[in-house]
């Protein structure tokens, strides 16, 4: 079964990309990447723009409406995603657990909907 891996964390308190950390960070996120397609579950992933790029869509009565920004403000942003193919939802945790985001943030975990298989 596919699940997404759901990735957030409070982007203000994230180290610019260019400093030692946030070079450190970004090797952890690519050795995870090349790990989990190493072992066959990765189908898919991309990191986000910051909430700042954010627009949010609503239709009212039939007329389109947006607000630049998030839908809601949180504390923790969401940042990006994986698509994973897992044996089960245990699985599935195990890998999300692997996420450097994981251990300053959370990763939220949901299966994906496989219309194809629904009668």
């Amino acid at each position: 079964m596919q699940y997404a891996l759901l990735i957030y964390d409070d982007e203000s308190a994230a180290p610019a990309a260019d400093s030692a950390e946030g070079q450190e960070i970004f090797q952890r996120y690519w050795s995870f990447t090349q790990d989990i397609t190493n072992e066959g579950v990765n189908k898919g992933g991309e990191a986000l723009h910051p909430i700042a790029a954010a627009t949010t869509v609503r239709v009212k009565d039939g007329e389109i409406q947006l607000t630049d920004g998030p839908f809601a403000e949180t504390k923790e942003q969401l940042g990006g995603f994986y698509l994973v193919e897992a044996e089960s939802l245990d699985h599935a945790v195990s890998i999300a657990a692997r996420i450097p985001a994981a251990e300053s943030g959370s990763v939220e975990v949901r299966p994906v909907w496989d219309f194809s298989e629904e009668s």
